[in-house]
C-alpha cells in the first residue's frame, strides 16, 4: 500500500460517500468541545484536517479567529464560501504557524495515526511547537477496543452517487480498509485504501505526554458520554504543559 494513500484520497468522492457526518454531529460535537474547553472560544484556533470546513463553521460562530487547513484542494475547494480567508492548505508534518502561536488545535474524525509511528510522534511534536503553554489540543481518535469488537470485514454500500466495496483488516497494529468505487452515473471505477496506526488509549496518552501533553479530559462519543471499552471514539482535550 502506498505510505501516503491520504494524498488520493481525500476528495469529492470522500465527501460523497461521508456526507452523512453532517453539520448537526459537528454542532454537537462542539458544543460538547466548548463546555470542556472553554478557552477555545476565543483565540487563534486551528481545525487541522477540517476537510470541507464543518466543525469549523461551527466554532466561528462563537470564535472569529478560528482557522482551518488541510492537505487535500479538493475537500478545501467544497467548503469555500462563509470560510473563504479562514483556510490554508498544507501538509500537518511541517504546520505553517510560529512557535507557540496557537491557543490551540482541533483534530476532528480521526486525522491522526496516517504515518509511521516515527512519523506520529515526529507530527505530536510539531503540534507541541506551535501550542502555546496551557494550550490546548482536541484530538478525535477511534477506540482500539471497540474497533477490534466491532470490524465489518466486508460490505457494500449505496451512498452520495457511489457504490462502495469495502474491505477492512486489522494488520497487526494498523487497520486497513481497501474500496472499489463506482460511480453509478457513470460506470467509472476507481480503487483507494486507508492504513491508520491503532493507538490504545493508554499508548495515545503516552505518546502525547512526551511531546508535553496532559490530559484534561476525555470522552466516548460527540455527546461528552464516558469513555469506556464500549464507546465508540476516544476524544481527549489535552493541555501543553508550560
Amino acid at each position: 500500500m502506498d505510505g501516503e494513500w491520504f494524498k488520493d484520497w481525500f476528495d469529492e468522492d470522500y465527501a460523497a460517500l461521508y456526507a452523512h457526518r453532517d453539520e448537526e454531529e459537528a454542532e454537537r460535537a462542539v458544543a460538547t468541545l466548548l463546555r470542556a474547553a472553554p478557552d477555545l472560544a476565543s483565540g487563534p484556533v486551528l481545525d487541522l484536517g477540517c476537510g470541507t470546513g464543518r466543525h469549523l463553521r461551527v466554532l466561528r460562530r462563537t470564535n472569529p479567529l478560528a482557522l482551518g487547513m488541510d492537505l487535500s484542494a479538493a475537500l478545501l475547494d467544497l467548503g469555500r464560501g462563509e470560510l473563504r480567508g479562514s483556510l490554508v492548505r498544507g501538509d500537518m508534518r511541517a504546520l505553517p504557524f510560529r512557535d507557540r502561536g496557537l491557543r490551540g488545535v482541533c483534530m476532528w474524525f480521526t486525522p491522526f495515526g496516517y504515518f509511521s509511528d516515527e512519523a506520529n510522534m515526529a507530527f505530536v511534536r510539531e503540534l507541541g511547537r506551535v501550542i502555546a503553554p496551557e494550550g490546548l489540543l482536541l484530538l478525535d481518535y477511534l477506540n482500539a477496543a471497540h474497533l477490534k469488537a466491532h470490524l465489518v470485514p466486508e460490505d457494500v454500500i449505496e451512498r452520495g452517487g457511489l457504490r462502495v466495496h469495502s474491505l477492512r483488516t486489522q494488520d497487526g497494529d494498523r487497520v486497513v480498509k481497501r474500496m472499489r468505487i463506482e460511480r453509478l452515473d457513470s460506470g467509472a471505477v476507481r480503487e483507494v485504501s486507508e492504513s491508520v496506526r491503532v493507538y490504545r488509549p493508554e499508548e495515545l496518552v503516552a505518546l502525547l505526554a512526551a511531546a508535553g501533553f496532559g490530559v484534561r479530559s476525555a470522552f466516548g462519543d460527540y455527546g461528552g458520554g464516558p469513555h469506556s471499552d464500549s464507546a465508540p471514539r476516544w476524544i481527549g482535550v489535552l493541555e501543553r504543559k508550560p
